[in-house]
């Protein structure tokens, strides 16, 4: 008999029950029951008053902003018009079938009333969760930094005198802040080459290229992967035009203070391979398997078809440098500004030499010199390590580990476009962002753990019942355990999981 389904809208709705709508694999359960959302009423109670309307969870405004982030949802007002419609969102908001789901700009006053600290506090706590659950090892870390698109179009920008943009960048901001509600967020003086740019709709993003692509408002992410299972342990965010180098050990001293370990080893590309850089890591006892910046630079415009400085002999009794044509460099001037000392012979030694023309591409009047840094053997040190073959293992496990983090971000969390203008408000993305991406790596981790779990059992107690099954005689006790293994164990595919039988026997 064939059914019509009566599409009349029922005028009440009994005893349901939206745990039971919700399926039990849903990603949402389990997260809910490994994220403790309720410690921001903690750190945000002294933001609200005693009298006047009470305002909504602030639990529920962080889940809010995690759905925003976890869901990629294009928009806060589409975020809104959507938690009525999905029955997964509205269970895990704690909301019922006929709650009134609150105005969008709720979410945009809490941002601006808690600030940035509230939610680093989110990523931290969840890394401190990863720590206790066995996924941060701590000793080896990865570094990198990507640039992210600004809420700016490249027609906002500016040009002018470098003093008068400066000006400008601070009116700006100035008057952002008014609106605000006392937020002023973090004015920012730019260290990077783009002073004479700025834009009119985001004053703290800085105007600079990606590779071919034209210069545009962009801010830059630095972040910090653990080695073992890709768990993002720290991140800072700036300007675009700050260069990656000078962030390295600001970000270590974060992953110490939220993992409570001590690095030992940093992984990094040629951006990282500074003389500053390896002199701090030498002085700290870290390791370097950073790529060497240097290397890039060898034999290469004006360096090419002359000597390099490693041809050049340094004795430490005499503090000189002989030439490769035996000639002495003595030190003559302190060069503050690069951090080391210049060494060279005179000019008219220099001019006279037969070797010259493979030495220097200097003028007339100049000569071949040598700068030595301060610390330069803690900087030879660092150097040697980086082109040890665990620093090359390394660095091409971080294409993969480090890459794929923020491939992993931009791919299913928005993470390559800014979804608001100001500094302190893409630091609210960034540690969302990167708290979501560790807390489905815990989430992981823990699905692999009961899995492993099944399958140890499973293994163990088939192994005792081939064992037990097959004939007496030892060699034919074994052979048909191993075809058993090979053949007939199916918990799970793949070969490991064909020879859990044979290994669990043999326990």
């Amino acid at each position: 008999m064939m059914g019509v389904r009566n599409t009349q809208k029922e005028l009440f709705a009994y005893n349901v029950d939206l745990d039971r709508r919700v399926r039990s694999d849903n990603p949402l359960r389990a997260i809910k029951q490994a994220v403790d959302f309720t410690f921001v009423r903690e750190e945000v109670k002294g933001l609200y008053g005693y009298n006047g309307n009470v305002s909504e969870d602030p639990a529920v405004i962080m889940k809010m902003m995690f759905l925003l982030f976890y869901e990629d949802v294009k928009s806060e007002r589409e975020l809104m018009r959507k938690i009525p419609e999905r029955l997964d969102w509205l269970w895990f908001l704690g909301y019922g079938l006929e709650d009134k789901v609150p105005d969008h700009s709720i979410l945009s006053k809490a941002r601006k009333w808690w600030g940035e600290g509230v939610f680093e506090s989110f990523f931290i706590r969840v890394v401190e969760q990863c720590v206790r659950a066995g996924l941060v090892e701590g000793r080896k870390i990865h570094v990198d930094g990507s640039l992210v698109e600004a809420n700016a179009s490249r027609e906002s920008v500016m040009a002018g005198d470098e003093k008068w943009i400066g000006l400008v960048r601070e009116v700006y901001r100035r008057e952002a802040g008014k609106l605000e509600y006392g937020c002023e967020g973090e004015s920012r003086v730019s260290k990077g080459k783009n002073k004479s740019m700025v834009s009119r709709t985001d004053p703290d993003a800085a105007v600079v290229r990606r590779g071919k692509q034209e210069a545009r408002p962009r801010y830059k992410t630095h972040r910090v992967v653990d080695d073992k299972a890709g768990v993002i342990t720290a991140v800072k965010t700036t300007s675009g035009d700050v260069k990656e180098n000078g962030e390295l050990m600001p970000l270590v001293d974060k992953h110490e203070r939220n993992t409570g370990r001590v690095v030992e080893a940093v992984v990094a590309d040629r951006q990282y391979g500074t003389a500053e850089n390896y002199r701090a890591c030498y002085e700290r006892g870290i390791r370097s398997h950073m790529g060497d910046m240097r290397e890039a630079q060898v034999n290469t415009g004006r360096r090419k078809g002359i000597y390099s400085v490693e041809e050049f002999e340094y004795d430490a009794q005499s503090d000189t440098y002989r030439c490769p044509a035996g000639q002495i460099m003595k030190r003559r001037k302190q060069k503050v500004n690069r951090g080391g000392y210049e060494y060279g012979c005179s000019v008219a030694v220099c001019r006279g030499c037969e070797k010259r023309g493979r030495c220097t591409r200097a003028g007339a009047g100049m000569g071949r010199r040598i700068l030595r840094h301060y610390g330069q053997d803690a900087i030879d040190a660092g150097r040697a390590q980086s082109r040890s073959w665990e620093a090359r293992r390394d660095r091409a496990r971080r294409l993969w580990l480090v890459e794929g983090s923020f491939a992993d971000a931009a791919n299913n969390h928005g993470f390559k476009r800014a979804r608001w203008r100001r500094l302190w408000r893409q630091r609210i993305q960034d540690y969302m962002i990167a708290a979501i991406q560790n807390i489905r790596i815990l989430l992981k981790s823990s699905e692999r753990g009961r899995q492993a779990a099944q399958i140890r059992l499973a293994g163990l107690v088939h192994g005792r019942i081939a064992a037990f099954l097959c004939p007496r005689r030892w060699w034919e006790k074994h052979l048909g355990l191993l075809f058993y293994g090979l053949g007939g164990y199916r918990w799970r595919p793949g070969l490991e999981t064909k020879f859990r039988g044979i290994f669990a026997y043999c326990l």
